[in-house]
């Protein structure tokens, strides 16, 4: 399997912490060099393990901030 290079440009936020320290984070992160994306994920206290997780475009987060402000 490949390795994946990621790095975090800004963390933005911490929506919650479980019992093993892992943190789901909102980031703004550039995988693979590529151009940053908002990513929302779980990731270890020292962000060297991931779980699995989604990355939204400028677009898509403005159209979820909608949608959420809607609700």
């Amino acid at each position: 399997m490949a390795k994946i290079e990621y790095e975090i440009m800004e963390h933005i936020g911490v929506l919650s912490e479980n019992e093993s320290g892992w943190q789901k984070e909102l980031n703004l992160v550039s995988w693979n060099q590529r151009a940053p994306k908002f990513d929302l994920r779980d990731w270890s206290k020292d962000h060297e393990k991931m779980g699995k997780g989604i990355t939204l475009s400028n677009e898509e987060l403005t159209n979820l901030k909608n949608i959420l402000n809607e609700m």
